[in-house]
């Protein structure tokens, strides 16, 4: 009974805790929710707030709506960090597409962050087609800066993405000017990777169409200084010059007035097939021009002769069946056994249309198939062999020049030389190539002769007269004029307005134009003479040779010549190769008093051969002056490389100044370049560069004088530099790249 009662007892027990379990659960689950964690509750209200807001930014992106998905992943990354891979990926790429340059900035500045905070998070492919959807929307500063962000990887985009970027950028100054600093970079991590062994160095090896495409536009911008040095990169790499390259390489050397290096290529050009006549057209104008400035007439002739035979001589590219092997044009001096070789095809010509070589016509023309010659180069032929009196080897220069133009060409090239000389009052220059001609059995016909007779008899000259009239009796020439009533008028002072109305007067011809332009603008001896001084320091330099260098720039101030932008570029590069950077700063005393009296034309490639060797030096007051003369000229200044430059001058002298990283580095930006110099501490820092520094008063070489050693040597402290680096963002902010 007890047992049943209990029983009962229980029953009733659980009867009543079943009867308020209804009304007791909320109550009951409040009470749970507290003696739990909330761990679970966040779990799951966090899975289905990321998943819910990855989907919206993943349907953006489908959608193309930039705008909704640039919100959503700022959105999501204030919360949960970076999307997956792939989500971002697709990000970057739908921003990389647009046609709006502040959504291309916006990727452009996403990479950087992403590179920064998550290593190897951004695909190289990305990386490619930002920097080409950059370059399209001439944004040429960004896309060298993620170029530069890919190099720093040891990587460059495949080489056809990299053409069409370079093919971009080239189209702008400063694009130009990046595209050949870049190019420049790239050639420097290939040497390192290949001292190294390393298989990246085939990733990032240029091709010709890369160079051919840089040295245009530093042909096209006036940067022929800075296509020197990509020439000479071209040779490191061993990279083949094709047509175009040599077409390219003539315009820099006409340029920098390196005649002895361009002359190197023509025995190989004279060899090209004759179909190949037509595009080396330009190398001829140049090679000639340069004759011109060295005063050179008789390799004048000997090129005009060649120009003009080419066609008879030239093989038939139909006739060439072995394959064609490489030239090799020496860089400098031929006997230099350290000399750069630079490997060509002349004979091989792209058919891409990518590039197209805009050659100027100045001295040689292409007509009907043949090179002629312009009118300005004949002026300048006439007045060289007019002033060496050397008229005898002119008429068998035009007589031979004549003959080779007689299936192109109607009227005779003598007989408008004669009656431009005549137009000139240059009376006895005609009369003498009359005689030649008439010697050789080419006489000229009886307009020349009547041409001539009417100028004697206006300047009253009665023996030149007759002497010309017997010539023409022995010629067998018929003048109308009878010689008797000649001789009569001159003594009678005929006034010329009866019967010698039918005699023809001489009209100003274009090649009498272009004489009168060239007498105004002929050259003076000085300027003649200074090519000679700079091929001179050119070829020492190279050869290492600074004493013999030295001499001849000390004879050019002896003599009173005016040193130009060629003297000074190649002893800066010259000193440059050896690592002489005390003895720049010396030079770039010259450089500052020559500009100051306007003796000196300001050059941006001058200047920043300068400024890096400047900074690599470690002479960062001479940066700072040198930053002063390219702003007071306008001249921009690519800040991120030139940021780059000083921190990689100032602080890797020490290697030890970036081994650690912990809470107490400092750090120092420069410009907004987005790299940053990291030292231990003030000490640390000033006592590394004291130990790198040279002690005050070092003699580094023979040019260094007293009174400049204590400035530069002295060692830059931290604060220093930071007030360095503020007053370089504050001087490039305006005129920066």
């Amino acid at each position: 009974m007890v047992v049943h009662m209990g029983m009962v007892t229980q029953g009733i027990v659980l009867k009543k805790l079943r009867v308020p379990d209804v009304w007791y659960k909320p109550y009951q689950n409040h009470y749970i929710q507290h003696l739990c964690t909330s761990r679970p509750e966040k779990t799951c209200w966090e899975g289905s707030s990321r998943e819910f807001m990855l989907k919206k930014l993943e349907i953006a992106i489908k959608g193309h709506q930039v705008d909704e998905a640039w919100k959503s992943y700022n959105n999501f990354k204030s919360i949960y960090g970076y999307p997956n891979q792939s989500l971002m990926s697709k990000l970057i790429t739908e921003f990389s597409y647009s046609s709006d340059p502040n959504w291309l900035r916006r990727a452009c500045s996403l990479i950087l962050l992403t590179i920064r905070d998550k290593t190897g998070f951004i695909r190289p492919d990305l990386l490619s087609n930002l920097t080409l959807s950059l370059a399209r929307a001439q944004m040429p500063a960004l896309a060298s800066k993620i170029l530069r962000v890919m190099l720093e990887k040891e990587n460059i985009p495949p080489l056809n993405i990299f053409e069409l970027v370079i093919l971009h950028m080239v189209k702008t100054e400063i694009g130009a000017s990046l595209a050949s600093n870049i190019l420049a970079q790239i050639v420097e991590c290939f040497g390192r990777l290949s001292v190294k062994h390393s298989t990246g160095a085939k990733i990032i090896k240029p091709n010709t169409m890369v160079f051919n495409l840089v040295l245009d536009a530093c042909v096209r911008f006036g940067s022929s200084y800075k296509g020197q040095q990509l020439v000479e990169m071209m040779s490191q790499l061993q990279i083949i010059a094709d047509a175009h390259t040599v077409i390219i390489i003539a315009q820099i050397h006409e340029m920098n007035g390196q005649r002895d290096e361009l002359k190197k290529f023509k025995d190989h050009i004279v060899e090209a097939p004759v179909p190949l006549v037509r595009h080396y057209r330009q190398f001829y104008d140049s090679l000639l021009s340069l004759h011109f400035k060295f005063d050179d007439i008789d390799s004048v002739s000997g090129l005009i002769r060649e120009m003009y035979n080419c066609h008879e001589s030239r093989p038939i590219q139909g006739e060439r069946r072995e394959p064609q092997k490489p030239c090799f044009v020496p860089i400098g001096s031929d006997n230099l056994r350290t000399g750069l070789r630079l490997p060509i095809l002349p004979d091989l010509l792209p058919k891409d249309p990518v590039l197209q070589v805009e050659g100027k016509q100045e001295f040689v023309m292409l007509k009907e198939g043949i090179l002629v010659l312009t009118n300005k180069a004949l002026s300048k032929l006439i007045i060289r062999y007019k002033r060496c009196r050397r008229i005898g080897e002119l008429s068998k220069l035009l007589r031979s020049i004549q003959e080779e133009l007689a299936r192109v060409e109607e009227n005779s090239l003598c007989s408008n030389v004669v009656d431009a000389l005549i137009h000139l009052g240059w009376l006895e220059t005609a009369h003498d190539i009359l005689e030649d001609l008439e010697s050789a059995g080419t006489p000229l016909g009886t307009s020349s002769y009547t041409s001539l007779l009417l100028a004697y008899h206006r300047r009253k000259m009665l023996r030149e007269a007759e002497a010309l009239l017997k010539q023409t009796r022995r010629a067998g020439l018929d003048i109308t004029m009878p010689d008797e009533l000649v001789v009569q008028n001159f003594h009678a002072g005929f006034d010329g307005k009866s019967t010698m109305n039918s005699v023809a007067s001489v009209d100003k011809s274009d090649l009498a134009v272009s004489l009168i332009r060239e007498l105004r603008e002929e050259e003076n001896m000085d300027s003649l003479v200074v090519n000679e001084f700079n091929s001179s320091i050119y070829f020492f330099m190279k050869a290492k040779m600074i004493e013999d260098a030295l001499k001849t720039y000390r004879k050019m101030q002896e003599v009173k010549i005016k040193p130009t932008v060629s003297t000074f570029f190649n002893l800066v590069c010259g000193y440059s190769s050896m690592e002489m950077y005390r003895a720049i700063t010396i030079l770039w005393g010259d450089i500052k008093i020559n500009i100051k009296k306007e003796k000196l034309v300001a050059n941006r490639d001058l200047y920043e051969e300068l400024l890096f060797n400047f900074l690599r030096g470690g002479y960062f007051g001479r940066v700072m002056e040198v930053i002063g003369h390219m702003e007071e000229h306008e001249m921009a200044i690519e800040r991120q490389g030139l940021g780059k430059a000083i921190i990689c001058s100032s602080y890797s002298r020490k290697q030890g100044l970036t081994s650690h990283r912990d809470n107490d580095n400092i750090f120092i930006s420069l410009g907004g370049s987005g790299h940053r110099a990291q030292v231990e501490s003030s000490s640390h820092l000033e006592s590394a560069i004291n130990e790198s520094t040279p002690p005050a008063g070092a003699q580094l070489n023979s040019l260094s004088p007293p009174e400049l050693a204590g400035n530069e040597s002295s060692p830059l402290t931290e604060v220093g530099m930071i007030k360095l680096c503020d007053e370089l963002e504050e001087s490039v902010r305006c005129n920066g790249v």
